[in-house]
């Protein structure tokens, strides 16, 4: 407002203020009888209704229509009205619509509770802020601070309950938006239209921004933290995000468009999906670490083009609900990636093996904590050919092991003798060192796969199981009055079980094979299973419990793989090798190895050569 306009609107005033003071009518004179009347109970709120406004409100109204037509200009007659609210819902979500701006209010997901048990407000009237901006001849008008009216609806959608909103200046004028929920689903589908307003709306575009302070959701508010960010999709089938285990302020705009934004927390999704793409839009998001209410602030903004709103088809669609995958999925191309996963390997075993039998598993068992112990015979199951040829391998060098000592002690401290004595040793008896590596490593996919699904499931936020409350979060038998750093100030159960049974399991196997660790790494052997200990203390009980279980199948299944490996056996068919590779070739693998032995070795004796000074010199 420049000074013109404020100095005509200061006399504006004075003008009304004189005009209502000397010359407003006088109230009529009551009879007696009509006092009386007035007085009477049946009466009263009606004479109330009726009671002329003071000089003062009615200047203060004149007031607040002269401002409103300076703000609004042709849109001013939508300036004045009262805010109601109006649920569309169905069984799993319940969305509030305001009737001004029209726009989504309040958000509930009926199925879950935040972390004080409470009913889950995803969002609310004071974290979440839409606006859509135009372009006036008054300057900049905001939308969604115009009050809209409820349309009824006359369209039967089967399944689906519907809500619509129109701003109408006339008939040929209007801004409407029609919500739509389907039965047993987690997306509001809003269609929008604008028609006409090309004379008001002066660029022929709509700004849309989307303000959401991410409320606190789990009682983990740092871990949750980490896990809390935005996500985005481009137009050319690309997944990104902006960095998650940060507070600092990220911002970034993009060049290409994008099919959907996501508010993306730990367990839960906010999500825009557009109708086609979103041109250019602009993200940020940022932290403040006393404030144990929000997570993270985020934002959003792109510009669309009036005749996006021309047809009244889907403008957007939301999505506000969990990060199952099999929901994700449904929603639009690359939604599913809100779910983090792992890396490709790890990502192809939880989408193709692990979801699908937990969720199997999940249709029959009610218990979680059973289903995990399930899901661990299952997958020790698979993996027993891998786990029996580990330990055949260990067994084959558990029988050479007085070979293997003779070789030892026979050339001493030359390394380089030893392994090529070793080598071909091995190569008589057809045994391959490495055989009993390898079937570990091929297991380690599936243990990283759990690593990454387990504390993402939401399925298993706020289920107990035995001691531990919350199988999402990490079990507390032991409230420390100090912080131990790395650690943390709690003592889970879980976590304790899990590093005694690797320790045992590492006994174990040193039993049953001839490699016998010495010095810095044996220490090693049984300093990790501690270092696990103190990392995982504030993972979820659920990733524990399964480590845990694991370990116990694991020493279960070693000793009974050893009742079926017969070590006399075992020495008869590596004598009988022995005796029929007598007289065979190196292979190519283990004449490379040896070459490359004895180069090392030369090149140690030329190091030592060059260390000793040589004579007549000091």
């Amino acid at each position: 407002m420049d000074r013109n306009q404020a100095t005509g609107i200061i006399l504006l005033t004075l003008f009304l203020m004189a005009y209502f003071y000397f010359f407003a009518p006088e109230p009529p004179v009551r009879t007696p009888e009509e006092t009386v009347q007035s007085q009477t109970p049946e009466s009263t709120q009606s004479t109330e209704n009726t009671k002329p406004l003071s000089i003062a409100d009615q200047v203060e109204d004149s007031l607040k229509n002269i401002l409103n037509q300076q703000k609004y200009g042709q849109l001013a007659i939508a300036s004045k009205g009262e805010e109601k609210s109006f649920t569309i819902e169905n069984d799993l979500i319940s969305v509030e619509i305001s009737s001004r701006g029209g726009i989504v209010r309040k958000v509930h997901l009926k199925e879950y509770e935040d972390y004080r048990y409470e009913p889950l407000i995803l969002l609310d009237k004071e974290s979440s802020k839409m606006q859509y901006l135009v372009q006036t001849e008054q300057g900049e008008v905001d939308l969604t601070e115009l009050y809209f009216s409820q349309v009824i609806d006359q369209s039967d959608i089967a399944d689906t309950a519907v809500l619509s909103f129109a701003l109408a200046l006339d008939g040929n004028n209007y801004v409407k938006h029609t919500y739509l929920l389907p039965k047993d689903s987690y997306t509001l589908i809003q269609r929008s239209e604008i028609k006409g307003m090309r004379e008001i709306i002066q660029n022929n575009q709509v700004a849309f921004k989307w303000k959401n302070d991410l409320k606190r959701l789990e009682r983990e508010l740092e871990d949750s933290r980490r896990n809390t960010t935005i996500n985005y999709y481009t137009a050319a089938g690309k997944f990104d995000h902006l960095k998650e285990t940060t507070l600092d302020l990220q911002e970034k705009s993009l060049a290409e468009p994008v099919t959907w934004v996501s508010f993306k927390q730990k367990f839960f999704t906010t999500g825009l999906i557009a109708n086609g793409a979103f041109s250019s839009p602009n993200m940020s998001i940022s932290g403040v670490e006393s404030d144990t209410l929000v997570e993270k602030s985020a934002s959003i903004a792109f510009n669309l083009p009036l005749d996006y709103f021309s047809s009244g088809n889907d403008a957007f669609t939301y999505y506000f609900g969990p990060n199952k995958f099999k929901e994700l999925k449904k929603v639009s191309e690359g939604f599913h990636e809100n779910l983090y996963l792992g890396w490709p390997v790890i990502k192809a075993i939880n989408r193709h093996l692990i979801i699908n039998v937990f969720f199997f598993l999940e249709k029959y068992i009610a218990s979680y904590g059973l289903i995990i112990i399930i899901l661990v015979i299952i997958v020790k199951l698979i993996i027993s050919p891998l786990s029996y040829k580990s330990y055949l391998s260990m067994a084959k060098t558990r029988v050479l092991k007085p070979e293997l000592d003779e070789i030892k002690e026979k050339h001493g401290d030359d390394m380089t003798k030893i392994q090529q004595e070793q080598m071909k040793l091995y190569q008589q008896v057809g045994v391959n060192p490495l055989s009993g590596c390898i079937p570990l490593l091929l297991q380690m996919p599936i243990l990283f796969a759990m690593f990454q699904f387990i504390p993402h499931a939401v399925e298993l936020r706020h289920q107990s199981f035995l001691w531990a409350e919350d199988l999402s979060t990490f079990d507390s038998i032991l409230k420390l009055p100090f912080e131990i750093p790395l650690y943390g100030s709690h003592v889970s159960l879980f976590t304790l079980l899990m590093t005694i049974t690797t320790v045992i399991m590492t006994w174990y196997n040193n039993q049953t094979t001839s490699m016998t660790m010495q010095g810095p790494m044996k220490t090693m052997q049984y300093t990790m299973p501690i270092i696990f200990m103190v990392v995982l203390n504030k993972f979820p009980a659920g990733l524990t419990f399964y480590y845990f279980i694991s370990n116990v199948f694991s020493i279960v299944q070693q000793a009974v793989i050893r009742r079926f490996v017969d070590d006399g056996k075992i020495r008869a068919i590596l004598e009988e090798n022995k005796k029929k590779n007598r007289n065979k070739k190196k292979s190519k693998f283990q004449l490379k190895i040896e070459e490359a032995l004895k180069a090392s070795e030369e090149a140690k004796k030329d190091t030592v050569k060059k260390s000793i000074p040589k004579k007549g010199k000091k």
